[in-house]
């Protein structure tokens, strides 16, 4: 099972990169050459459903649903195939090992390219949004291509982490946070870039605002609940609930950063360039949060071994 859960690893990862190198094809085509779409629609700002964009003249077909088979339909097949096997080698390594994927950081790199994989594919079949596959599977290939890279070989779970069943709902709801910020990032990002951008086939920056937005909505709420089990947990295996560990801080800092992006643009307002840096911010603290282990130590610092 352990061979099955490499072999669908090394798979994902090749299947990650064909999917990015098809969504840049179809993003950076003329639009002649791309699929017809009938253009979607989207409440944006909670209200009425307005056309994101009213034809195809003004945006890409990555705004609606695709009739043919060119490089948008395959990049959207191999991402899907890609998240399955992914979550084959996660299911196959936690039937070996006996617990879910939290014992070393190659585990929990495969979970985190998994809930980018996941979040995004949620967001593609809801939205149609396939221009943010350039800016989200990147992030996915080189978290699964690190994950190739370091030490896969599982070893025995620290006292700490012997609470399987709270520390498998402590990551799961962490993996598809992070999934769903990797989501907002890439809006945020493509948001700075588009007026730089000559790609026909970029959604329109009202449309990527909005996109930005609701995926914070999904990933705040996931984020609350992964520190409040990471404080039961710590409680059960330290004695505390809170001990200012620089991965504690840092998952407190990420978690403050989204909660003003999201006041900022309810109760002030705030749209358009600062609220996109919001949003890159805060997948930069994310990064910082995940790989902070290995310049800071603590009492997470098992999770940063290779």
């Amino acid at each position: 099972m352990l061979a099955l859960s490499q072999y669908a690893l090394i798979a994902g990862t090749i299947l990650v990169w064909v999917g990015l190198a098809a969504s840049v094809v179809n993003l950076t085509r003329r639009p002649a050459q791309r699929e017809a779409v009938v253009p979607a629609k989207v409440a944006v700002g909670g209200g009425a459903a307005v056309l994101t964009d009213p034809g195809p003249a003004l945006a890409g077909p990555e705004l609606g649903r695709t009739g043919g088979r060119g490089p948008a339909w395959y990049a959207t097949l191999v991402t899907r195939v890609a998240l399955v096997c992914l979550t084959v080698a996660l299911a196959a390594s936690a039937t070996v090992t006996g617990h879910g994927p939290f014992s070393n950081q190659h585990e929990f790199a495969v979970s985190f390219a998994w809930g980018i994989l996941a979040a995004y594919v949620f967001f593609e079949w809801k939205y149609d949004v396939k221009a943010l596959a350039v800016g989200v599977l990147p992030i996915a290939a080189a978290m699964v291509t690190y994950a190739v890279l370091i030490d896969a070989k599982p070893g025995p779970l620290v006292p700490a982490l012997q609470n399987s069943l709270l520390l498998t709902a402590h990551v799961f709801t962490a993996v598809l946070g992070y999934g769903a910020a990797a989501v907002a990032c890439a809006a945020g990002i493509f948001y700075l870039l588009s007026p730089h951008l000559r790609w026909k086939g970029m959604p329109k920056r009202s449309f990527l605002d909005e996109m930005g937005y609701r995926a914070v909505m999904i990933a705040y709420p996931l984020l609350t609940v992964m520190i409040i089990l990471g404080a039961i947990w710590a409680d059960v295996a330290w004695g505390h609930y809170w001990s200012w560990d620089p991965k504690e801080t840092a998952a407190l800092v990420t978690w403050l950063i989204y909660g003003a992006y999201l006041h900022a643009r309810v109760a002030r307002g705030w749209r358009g360039d600062r609220a996109a840096w919001l949003l890159i911010l805060g997948f930069v603290a994310i990064l910082f949060t995940f790989f902070g282990n290995y310049f800071f130590g603590g009492m997470h610092s098992y999770g940063g071994s290779m």
